[in-house]
């Protein structure tokens, strides 16, 4: 999600080097269909309490932490193309894990994807963060969660981690990069590699104005989650395709902002794709040309998403978006100009 300079919409010191059908599913097929918090989407609408849940894919434990889950903002807002029509003849799946028809507001979920793979722990993606000042994204203002409790709950200490990979570098996804200490801010996790889009680095980076000057914000988020990795030589920035292990992957999709990312997991017959923000409600999977009111560049976040929605369905990848609320996950399938939902993913807590 997010930026104050999204189109209604979501920041270094040395610079590192650049480097250049799963069987969880289950439950019944489902038929296609034809900003950040505002100031009436105050944080009381959303569900405190966090959770934990996991599963396996071929040898990779991936566990989900989810610190938040609820409504968010008005449902044509989240997606402005969207028709009334197709949330309301969705109604019988999207109510009310991913929309609360009473509200017509988008349900959305907060948090991370913790992977045990090949001996490392590795986090896609790290919330808001707490204390941080966000003036202009009013839900995420002063944040205060339970997320590296939450991360206990799932047997992970911040000194256990050992890769943080950050999508891209919006304040809902790098905000527990960091921890406030006495004069300000130190990397949360201290033996992990952070990995950063190089393109996001510098767009929100102060060479770029920090995301051209647009949000104050966008200097705000950089400086408490961005700029205190690369001070602590702990940033790898990357650019096109980066292999964490022999089962990760991550590979550019640019458009939500300039590098935007998905991680593909890879392991014995199964597959995934953590598509960060490439979708944020289930009706862009059956409309792909459907953009969220915050991609930057619309036009080419469109054929990020149908690019990779393309390969999913062709090769029964589990598509794993950052923020949906139910289950979290879901296969896809071609269906005409666009795709049909199939299995939900099934976790245990």
């Amino acid at each position: 999600m997010e930026s104050e300079n999204s189109p209604s919409i979501p920041s270094i010191p040395s610079g590192p080097s650049i480097l250049s059908g799963p069987s969880i599913l289950s439950g019944p097929s489902i038929r296609s269909g034809p900003s950040i918090p505002s100031e009436s989407s105050g944080r009381d609408d959303f569900r405190r309490e966090g959770f934990v849940q996991r599963t396996v894919l071929g040898d990779v434990e991936v566990i989900r932490v989810v610190e938040w889950q609820g409504p968010f903002t008005p449902a044509r807002t989240l997606v402005p193309q969207s028709s009334a029509g197709v949330w309301a003849d969705n109604e019988d799946w999207l109510a009310p894990d991913h929309w609360d028809p009473a509200a017509d507001r988008a349900v959305a979920a907060l948090g991370t994807w913790v992977l045990r793979s090949g001996g490392r722990t590795v986090l896609v993606d790290t919330p808001v963060g707490n204390g941080r000042e966000r003036p202009g994204l009013p839900g995420f203002h002063q944040w205060q969660g339970d997320f590296l409790g939450l991360l206990a709950r799932a047997g992970v200490r911040p000194q256990d981690v050992d890769v943080v990979v950050n999508t891209h570098v919006h304040a809902d996804h790098v905000g527990w990069n960091t921890v406030g200490v006495e004069g300000g801010w130190v990397p949360a996790f201290p033996n992990a590699r952070y990995l950063v889009p190089a393109a996001d680095d510098f767009h929100f980076g102060p060479e770029n104005g920090y995301g051209n000057g647009v949000g104050e914000d966008d200097r705000l988020v950089y400086e408490d989650s961005i700029a205190p990795v690369h001070r602590a030589g702990q940033a790898v920035l990357w650019d096109g395709v980066h292999r964490i292990d022999e089962h990760l992957t991550l590979e550019s999709a640019p458009g939500h902002t300039p590098g935007s990312s998905v991680l593909r997991l890879a392991s014995g017959s199964d597959r995934a794709v953590f598509v960060g923000d490439l979708l944020h409600s289930p009706v862009q999977i059956l409309r792909p040309q459907w953009n969220s009111c915050f991609c930057l560049d619309p036009a080419q976040a469109k054929a990020s998403r149908r690019r990779i929605l393309e390969r999913a369905a062709a090769t029964r990848e589990l598509v794993v978006p950052a923020h949906f609320g139910g289950p979290g996950a879901v296969e896809v399938r071609k269906e005409g100009e666009g795709f049909a939902l199939g299995p939900w993913a099934a976790f245990a807590p």
